[in-house]
């Protein structure tokens, strides 16, 4: 028996089949939502007294408790870690195959949220964090956060609850169960 003769027709359609299926996958509905939607759940706080509370508790320091003694660039490497994990997410964003309108509407209104956030993070939230660690004048960051708010707090809320629009249609049209804290 001629080995050679057998062989490369079932490796061709072997190759024909891996390619055809390979060229078929893409991200499950799921993972395309979590990826899209699930993980803004970490910018939520964009423009909020929350994230400029959580950014100043990285450099509090406590008298009476030893272990709350700083290096004093804590609430620095908590933003520049934040933005690093935001820059990570948006290239996962952008490596999606959008298959549909539906879906590449989602990832165009999800990767404009991040490139919106980004910038803020490495600029206004990063002076704002060397504030809190070099113990600044409160009067200082007060003014950083009342410029981020009035500054990018609108848009933030519209592009925001744009993408959880259509991302809680997309969600209902392919049975994606998630609690909306509502």
């Amino acid at each position: 028996m001629n080995l050679n003769v057998f062989y490369p027709k079932q490796l061709l359609s072997f190759l024909i089949l891996s390619i055809l299926f390979l060229s078929s996958c893409s991200e499950t509905p799921e993972k395309f939502f979590d990826t899209t939607i699930l993980n803004t759940n970490t910018i939520k706080d964009f423009a909020s007294p929350d994230l400029a509370h959580r950014i100043e508790a990285e450099a509090k320091e406590y008298p009476n408790i030893p272990s709350s003694k700083k290096k004093g660039d804590e609430a620095v490497t908590n933003v520049k870690m934040n933005t690093m994990f935001l820059e990570q997410s948006l290239d996962k964003i952008k490596k999606l195959s959008a298959s549909g309108d539906e879906q590449k509407e989602l990832q165009k209104l999800s990767i404009d949220l991040y490139e919106y956030v980004i910038p803020v993070y490495k600029n206004e939230y990063l002076a704002y964090a060397k504030l809190c660690d070099a113990q600044g004048d409160q009067n200082a960051k007060d003014e950083i956060i009342k410029n981020i708010d009035s500054k990018y707090g609108a848009t933030f809320e519209q592009k925001h609850d744009a993408l959880m629009e259509k991302g809680k249609a997309y969600a209902q049209e392919h049975n994606i169960q998630v609690s909306w804290g509502e």
